[in-house]
């Protein structure tokens, strides 16, 4: 029994433009001569043309239905020919402790039930905000407790002075 191999591609989606030819059903099956011609001239023979779904994330949530027109091409194939599976690669092992990396020393992992808690939110917030390079210096503090309004808002720290002399 003969053993087939098989090579789905992509249908072009457009014609392609080539002088002396104008109309769009001409440049479209130019396209498609010209694919079906490199394939068979590297031993492929046509088979079908197939119109399959290909589920695909639309945004964050959701997913939706696209049809992709595809063609399937086959050859003989001998024992020596027929493409194995590239290997998939070995996850990811644990060798990078804190240890190994100094960026992650002093960071913890958190359980999913740590992360789900409603206050993680916020914990990883500040903890973003104790590890992120302040650039400003700290703003003096008033002696009323309120913030400084100094700087582009220099219009609102005089009026907020005035107000307090009233």
């Amino acid at each position: 029994m003969t053993q087939f191999q098989y090579k789905v591609v992509p249908a072009p989606a457009k014609g392609e433009k080539i002088r002396g030819v104008k109309a769009a059903e001409d440049r479209f099956a130019l396209a498609i001569e010209r694919l079906m011609n490199e394939m068979a001239a590297e031993g492929w023979e046509f088979q079908r043309a197939e119109l399959l779904p290909s589920e695909e994330r639309s945004g964050l949530t959701s997913s939706q239905t696209i049809w992709r027109n595809l063609l399937v091409f086959r050859r003989p194939a001998d024992s020596t020919t027929i493409e194995a599976p590239a290997p998939v690669a070995p996850p990811a092992t644990a060798d990078a402790s804190p240890e190994s990396d100094p960026e992650l020393e002093g960071r913890k992992l958190a359980s999913a039930a740590e992360l789900a808690s409603p206050g993680a939110e916020q914990t990883a917030q500040d903890d973003a905000q104790d590890e992120a390079p302040t650039t400003e210096p700290p703003a003096p503090e008033d002696e009323d407790d309120e913030t400084s309004l100094d700087g582009p808002n220099s219009a609102l720290a005089e009026r907020a002075a005035r107000m307090r002399q009233d």
